[in-house]
Order: structure tokens, then C-alpha cells, then sequence
């Protein structure tokens, strides 16, 4: 499950970012209105005022603390938790003002009330509603639909997430998941050079190369190879094998004086 817990930091990019921008001028339109005499009372740029702080300010530094957290989140309760803040904080700019009003009852803090009378082409009427709109209800409702929206990608976890983290799980590459986690490549997997992972366990197979590269040839310099004339000289047959002459083995002659002829005729007995 832990693998499943992490998500890629561009999953609540979007919704963290727009966070950032609506929690930044929930914050600050109250300081900086009336410059363009668009603001609530009193109609002083930068004045303070403990209605500003409750019901501007802290709830602008919650959606503002939640977009960076939805924006930089790496796991899935990081993110949960800055999408719960920033919706707190939305939720707040609508129901901040009423909700004052009943637990101080002296009326220390309030938001003011919005200018009125007509600011160029806009009615009084018209003026007022944008004022009310841009200042609390309408940034409220965005920030609460902008982190309700990242609460929900954050909380689902995705068909390509469970297959990913199988993935990874049984050890097989992830290939085309560079920096998705926040790490890089080959940070997350630990594989060797070839992309697979080294495994361990009683049979750890060995780091580098899957196949180990070629040896190199043995060239005939380090093996000369020897003629069959200089190995093996070849003897002729008068050296190796010399004939014995009559001299050496002599012809012995008959015990009887004479050579038996050699001839086939009948054998004659003693006259």
C-alpha cells in the first residue's frame, strides 16, 4: 500500500496553483481595494482591522498553505491534507462573516460593509454585489470547488496508479515513469544498467550489464600458430627407415655342398 500512497507531483498541479493565485487575493483584496474604490469599509488601503485578519487573512493563508501543499505533494495524505486546508479556508470566506456575527456578540469583528453609490457604468446595486462576490462568496466558492476537486484526485486511486504499483511490486521495469514520483530515473526501481532490477534474497544477481560484453578475439600474435613443416618435420623414408644390405644379413649356403636347384621336376630316387 505504500506504493499505491504515492502519486506524481503533477497530480494536483492545476487545482494547487489556481489555489495559490484565489487564497492570495482572498488575502489581500481587502488592503489593495481601495485603490480602485472597490473595497469594503473603511475605505483605506492597508488599514487593519480584526475583521480583516479573521475573515480575509486567515482564511487566504489556509487556501494559500493549501495550494502549495497540493502543489508539491508527492504522497497521497500530503495532498489530502493541503486540498482539506484550502476547502476550510473556502469555506470559511462564505460562512466566516455570519458565523462571527453569532459567537461576538459586541461587534469588534466585523467585515465592514461595501462601498456603494455608482462606480462608472456599474449601478450601486451592481457594485455592491461584485464587491460581496469577489471579496468573500465568489472567492469562497472557488477555493471550495478547487480543493474539493484535488481532494478527490488525491483520494481515488486511478487504474494506472494500481497497475503501476503492481509494477513495481513485482519487480517489473517502469519504463516511461521518469520522474512521475518526484525522484529520478532509476531512483525509485534501484535497477542496474540495463533497466532491471537487481534483486536480492539468497541468489542476488550481479549489478552491470545484463550480458557481459564480448571478449575480445585472440589475435594469432598471442597464439603464433606453428607450420606442420616446423612441428612435425617429416623424415624421408631412406632416413627413418634405411634398408639392410646383403653385407649385414649374409646368405647361408646348404649343409650339403650343393644348392637344391629350384626347379619343380619329379624327385628321382638312387639309381
Amino acid at each position: 500500500m505504500a506504493v499505491v500512497a504515492r502519486v506524481p507531483r503533477s497530480r494536483g498541479g492545476v487545482s494547487g496553483v489556481l489555489l495559490i493565485l484565489i487564497g492570495a487575493w482572498g488575502g489581500l483584496a481587502p488592503f489593495v481595494g481601495p485603490y480602485f474604490r472597490f473595497a469594503y469599509t473603511p475605505d483605506k488601503a492597508w488599514a487593519y482591522t480584526s475583521g480583516r485578519l479573521w475573515l480575509s487573512v486567515v482564511p487566504g493563508a489556509a487556501a494559500l498553505l493549501g495550494g502549495l501543499l497540493v502543489t508539491g505533494a508527492a504522497h497521497r495524505a500530503v495532498g489530502c491534507f493541503g486540498a482539506f486546508i484550502a476547502a476550510l479556508g473556502g469555506a470559511w470566506f462564505i460562512v466566516g462573516g455570519p458565523v462571527i456575527a453569532l459567537a461576538v456578540k459586541n461587534g469588534s469583528i466585523t467585515p465592514g460593509a461595501p462601498l456603494t453609490g455608482a462606480l462608472g457604468s456599474l449601478s450601486s446595486t451592481t457594485r455592491v454585489f461584485l464587491e460581496q462576490f469577489a471579496f468573500f462568496t465568489g472567492i469562497g466558492v472557488l477555493i471550495l470547488f478547487f480543493g474539493a476537486l484535488a481532494l478527490g484526485r488525491f483520494s481515488v486511486v486511478g487504474v494506472k496508479d494500481a497497475a503501476l504499483a503492481e509494477q513495481i511490486l513485482s519487480g517489473v521495469p517502469t519504463q516511461g515513469y521518469p520522474s512521475a514520483y518526484g525522484q529520478g530515473p532509476g531512483q525509485d526501481q534501484g535497477p542496474d544498467d540495463t533497466g532491471y532490477p537487481t534483486t536480492t534474497g539468497p541468489f542476488p544477481s550481479q549489478g552491470g550489464t545484463q550480458f557481459p560484453p564480448e571478449q575480445p578475439t585472440e589475435s594469432s600474435e598471442q597464439y603464433p600458430t606453428t607450420s606442420s613443416e616446423q612441428q612435425y618435420p617429416t623424415a624421408s623414408s631412406e632416413q627413418q627407415y634405411p634398408t639392410a644390405s646383403s653385407d649385414q644379413y649374409p646368405t647361408t649356403t646348404s649343409p650339403f655342398g650343393q644348392t637344391p636347384p629350384s626347379g619343380t621336376g619329379r624327385l628321382r630316387g638312387p639309381s
